[in-house]
């Protein structure tokens, strides 16, 4: 994957001990950075997300149940929001 260039603020005292970390470990401070994010988003990835999670388990009540279906058949299904509005504007302003 292609690399971009960031810009990172630190520090001033804690700029020779990554330089210092980095070299004894034969690695490039950018290579850190990169293994530190790469580690984040392994995480978050691994992670539920707990709205999603909540979303899963919510009961939908009897009312709003019944509405599903409502507009079935109303509008044709190749009809987009931007065809109903045009015609709601046009029907209203006698167009």
């Amino acid at each position: 994957m292609a690399a971009t260039k960031l810009t990172l603020s630190i520090e001033k005292d804690t700029l020779p001990h990554i330089k210092n970390y980095a070299k004894r470990k034969h690695t490039s401070i950018s290579k850190l950075v990169q293994n530190l994010f790469n580690e984040i988003v392994e995480q978050e990835k691994s992670q539920p997300d707990p709205l999603l999670e909540k979303l899963k388990t919510l009961t939908i009540p009897k009312e709003i149940e019944a509405l599903t279906g409502i507009l079935k058949g109303k509008y044709p299904d190749d009809m987009d929001y931007k065809d109903m509005k045009y015609e709601y504007l046009k029907e209203k302003y006698g167009l």
